[in-house]
């Protein structure tokens, strides 16, 4: 069997999908499964751009340095090779969707669908926010790579 490969799609990949991508980068590594993981934006604002500082900052107080990490615009070719692509709010879901090409394999979801009682919620944008919402972002992103580890697991 081949390795999985995850996709995290928020809209501009600078705040909740880069970090949804180290959350599971770190609990995929923790846990000894070899996984793919990616993450890009629907949207083109921050192309080449870093993750926001903030998402640095709360990434890096989990033991993951993003800083590396540039953002990235979703393309047809993200169809094909990701398994999951994973969206962080209803909206990019929606988004996704509009844009997929009509023959693909991948299984587009809503990231907090991974979560019990979190079926149809967003992970919520932290982009206006201060620190405490983007560590509330990283704590959703993390519960559900972790449902997800176990998921891919199984």
């Amino acid at each position: 069997m081949s390795q999985p490969a995850v996709l995290f799609v928020c809209l501009g990949n600078i705040c909740r999908s880069p970090m949804a991508e180290a959350a599971l980068r770190k609990l995929s590594w923790d846990a000894g499964l070899a996984i793919t993981v990616d993450s890009a934006g629907t949207g083109d604002w921050h192309i080449g751009q870093p993750p926001d500082k903030r998402a640095q900052l709360v990434a890096l107080e989990h033991g993951v340095d993003i800083s590396g990490y540039r953002a990235r615009q979703v393309t047809s070719q993200d169809f094909l090779r990701f398994d999951h692509i994973m969206a962080l709010d209803p909206q990019n879901l929606f988004d996704l969707k509009a844009i997929a090409p009509n023959r693909h394999a991948a299984r587009l979801e809503l990231l907090m669908d991974m979560v019990p009682g979190r079926k149809g919620t967003a992970v919520p944008d932290p982009y206006y926010g201060d620190e405490d919402e983007f560590r509330a972002a990283w704590d959703d992103v993390a519960a559900a790579a972790t449902a997800l580890v176990e998921r891919l697991r199984d």
